[in-house]
């Protein structure tokens, strides 16, 4: 019987020390597993990064209105089409509306009329204010009446004056003039037509200028603030094919767009032969330029993108680190990138999955260029 309790008490003290040796070579096995050997990095620095980006854009006249009657009115003349060249103040067209020589007609009878009769109630004030002077004749409320329909009457006269005014400028509402020099890209109406203003009235004409373009794109926020004013930038469009034209950035909006995410860039194109036409869409080859003073470059084999994000992995106090950033423009084998970095920073110049966050660095730290 003791015997038999020797031997379940031996198999108990062996399995526990096996256990024992089998939960050290597991940690032991683990630790080896986050250990790596010797690898290569290299110190944080900042450049500046240049890249070329395609990207589809837009011209757009420079100036565009459509012009509308300023009035209820009939057409009675149009002296342009389409494809008119037209001077800034030419006269375009021509509206007839016969109430408004009416009503014009009207108060030019109403301010003669009035005319004569301020003209009556001033030379009455006159001679009484002549006859007051001497002293008993007239009395000085008889004055002041006078005086009241004087003034009176004369506020009437100014009032129909500025009505005939007003009257004569309506009429020049009927006189449509181009506001700019351009071309007639639409016509609207026809002689005879009946037009009217205000909301849901159709414009009689589209007026475009395009001796001068504007050619527009929209720059992805990971980009926007690479574009600098003045920049140079070429484009190409596919009905004049091995033409490369030349702008410079000329507008920025200093926002992003809502709904595209992306910053408005504005160039000024010169098109004096009229080559170019509004609604082209250009393929734009822009460069971009990142600043040096604010941009880490690594290379791209330090990037790790993986299925956690993208990282560089630094090395501190001889473990690994593994730091998330965002990319920005690229050159050849370099990358942007901005994260919770600092200048001389040690990173692993290759990276892997392979190298663990935490990991210790169990061989030699080589540090290159």
């Amino acid at each position: 019987m003791k015997g038999l309790n020797k031997s379940l008490l031996y198999s108990t003290l062996v399995m526990v020390a096996l256990g024992l040796l089998g939960c050290n070579g597991s940690n032991a096995e683990k630790e080896i597993k986050e250990e790596i050997p010797s690898v290569n990095a290299f110190l944080l620095q900042r450049e500046a990064l240049t890249d070329t980006l395609v990207i589809s854009g837009e011209l757009q006249a420079f100036l565009q209105v459509d012009l509308y009657a300023k009035v209820n009115s009939f057409v009675r003349q149009l002296n342009v089409d389409v494809g008119s060249r037209v001077s800034k103040g030419q006269l375009l067209a021509v509206m007839d509306a016969p109430e408004m020589n009416a009503q014009q007609d009207a108060v030019s009878s109403r301010l003669q009329s009035q005319e004569a009769i301020y003209m009556a109630s001033k030379a009455t004030y006159d001679r009484l204010f002549e006859t007051s002077k001497t002293p008993g004749t007239i009395s000085q409320n008889d004055l002041e009446q006078a005086q009241a329909r004087k003034n009176a009457d004369y506020a009437q006269l100014q009032a129909l004056k500025a009505m005939l005014r007003e009257s004569k400028n309506n009429r020049d509402y009927l006189e449509i003039r181009a506001p700019f020099s351009g071309i007639i890209t639409s016509r609207n109406v026809s002689p005879g037509a009946f037009v009217g203003a205000g909301a849901g009235a159709a414009p009689l004409f589209t007026l475009q200028e395009q001796d001068k373009l504007r050619l527009i794109i929209h720059i992805p926020e990971s980009n926007a603030g690479s574009i600098r004013l003045g920049q140079s930038v070429d484009f190409t469009v596919r009905s004049i094919p091995g033409q490369v034209f030349s702008s410079k950035a000329a507008r920025l909006s200093g926002a992003l767009d809502n709904t595209l995410r992306a910053q408005r860039i504005e160039m000024d194109v010169a098109n004096k032969d009229n080559k170019l036409l509004p609604g082209m869409i250009p393929e734009v080859q822009l460069a971009l330029q990142s600043s040096g003073d604010d941009t880490f470059v690594i290379p791209q084999s330090a990037l790790l993108r993986s299925s956690l994000g993208t990282f560089v992995i630094k090395v501190q106090q001889g473990k690994t680190i593994w730091v998330p950033v965002q990319t920005g423009i690229s050159s050849g084998d370099r990358i942007g990138v901005f994260g919770s970095l600092s200048l001389q920073d040690t990173l692993i110049s290759t990276v892997t999955e392979e190298i663990r966050d935490g990991a210790v660095l169990k061989g030699q730290l080589k540090i290159g260029k």
